[in-house]
């Protein structure tokens, strides 16, 4: 079970764009929380909390606990709205979380003992498949990330669904099929290396058929 992150927020009265473009006057970014069969809370973020998250990636399945004079809405970031020419954001949407509620979440994969990897130690690829992979799952069970153990892996080794660690209260949205995240692929030739080899054969060639035979006695 991943923990929450704290957002401290402020109230919005009004929804509308006029509204919208002055809370961004007054440097702040304009945000709502929905979902969960209520109403739409009208919140303003500060701009510098939402660039913290978006910089640490993985922002669409962290979950956030949001503070608004002391009351608490636990929520998700499902979107956020970038100004086309500063980048700057200029909306962010939070979807309401409810225990026992399940919701749609991408969840990232993350790779361990990559250095140990015997397949990689020989040359091998770490071919990734699937960087996150989206699941349903209870919103008081949403993990903070699935996991790969790739310590045993040797080249032409693959990882499934089955193989994450963390996935054990989540359904994945594919169903019918143990699908593949990862691979250790074969080690990568390039078109630079075969011309070069290529060469070399030739000019070995080359050089065996120009020595003459020893002159006889």
């Amino acid at each position: 079970m991943a923990d929450f992150e704290l957002i401290v927020a402020s109230a919005r009265s009004r929804a509308g764009k006029g509204v919208a473009r002055a809370t961004r006057r007054e440097g702040n970014v304009p945000a709502v929380i929905y979902g969960a069969r209520q109403e739409p809370a009208l919140i303003a973020l500060d701009p510098r909390i939402v660039m913290k998250e978006l910089k640490r990636g993985g922002w669409r399945s962290r979950l956030y606990e949001i503070d608004v004079a002391g009351s608490k809405t636990r929520a998700l970031m499902r979107d956020v709205s970038f100004h086309p020419v500063t980048d700057q954001p200029e909306h962010v949407d939070f979807q309401r979380l409810v225990a026992g509620e399940p919701v749609k979440v991408a969840v990232a994969v993350h790779f361990l003992n990559e250095g140990t990897c015997p397949g990689l130690k020989r040359g091998g690829v770490l071919n990734v498949v699937r960087h996150k992979v989206d699941v349903i799952v209870d919103a008081d069970h949403i993990p903070e990330k699935f996991e790969i153990d790739l310590a045993k892996l040797d080249i032409n080794d693959n990882v499934r669904w089955h193989d994450l660690q963390g996935a054990e209260n989540c359904k994945p949205v594919i169903t019918g099929r143990d699908f593949v995240i990862a691979t250790i692929a074969p080690p990568l030739v390039s078109a630079e290396q075969v011309a070069a080899e290529a060469a070399a054969a030739a000019a070995a060639a080359a050089a065996k058929g120009g020595k003459k035979a020893p002159a006889k006695k």
